[in-house]
């Protein structure tokens, strides 16, 4: 496993290197396999990147491409705060990806009204593709302020899941308090993991991740890929590193 660091000017350097990092795994892990799968994640920075991957070359095929969501917050359909619909915006609705192979957490308004159930019907679609696939090729996580990477937050029993690949969160610290999130498992099944965090506000979660805390106390420093981890950051997130 090769783990790594790359710092990047500014926060649109940033950007503009997580895109290139999705365009490289997706079309190697196609080239490699014949498909590719990614695990999407939300805020402004993952939306961001999404952006410029749809203003990419057309080197991915995306009808060849799964995508799956890190977390997502358990509201309505048509909420804008939904991590599906953003990135829906910023590039699946633009590309040809298959219907069938984009996998969105359920709404609350939906057939799985109670979280705890849409995460069991969220789980049993990942671990449909995990048995074929074997892994997700990359899970791009973004992280905040005090080190959360989806919706595992410090001190929750989210972070401390062990089995679980899925799980229901039902009082987030940060609003909205109902989500549903993958595990520190479920991101250790992804061959690649790149985590992109800009800002000075990040710097000291940063450093703690990168000096080996407990993931219990820094979430981020949890995030493990089997082939390769990739911290993407911008100066101002690394400022703190030794």
């Amino acid at each position: 496993m090769t783990d790594s660091v790359r710092v990047e000017l500014d926060g649109d350097a940033l950007v503009a290197a997580a895109a290139d990092h999705f365009v490289r795994i997706v079309v190697a892990a196609q080239r490699e396999r014949g498909s590719a799968s990614v695990v999407l994640t939300g805020g402004g920075t993952g939306i961001g990147l999404l952006k410029l991957v749809r203003e990419s070359p057309g080197e991915i095929d995306w009808s060849r491409l799964d995508v799956f969501w890190g977390d997502e917050r358990f509201v309505p359909a048509g909420d804008p705060e939904r991590n599906e619909l953003q990135a829906r915006e910023a590039l699946l609705d633009h590309v040809p990806v298959d219907r069938a192979r984009v996998h969105p957490v359920a709404t609350s308004d939906g057939e799985y009204p109670d979280p705890v159930e849409a995460a069991a019907e969220y789980a049993a679609a990942v671990h449909a593709h995990l048995a074929e696939h074997g892994a997700f090729d990359l899970h791009l996580l973004g992280m905040g302020g005090e080190g959360h990477i989806n919706s595992l937050f410090p001190h929750t029993d989210a972070v401390r899941e062990q089995h679980d690949l899925v799980v229901a969160v039902t009082a987030s610290p940060k609003p909205p308090p109902v989500r549903v999130t993958l595990t520190l498992p479920a991101i250790r099944r992804a061959r690649n993991v790149v985590l992109v965090v800009g800002g000075a506000a990040k710097a000291d979660a940063v450093a703690a991740a990168l000096a080996g805390a407990e993931p219990e106390e820094i979430p981020a420093a949890g995030a493990i890929g089997a082939e390769s981890t990739l911290w993407l950051l911008d100066r101002d997130a690394a400022a703190k590193l030794a």
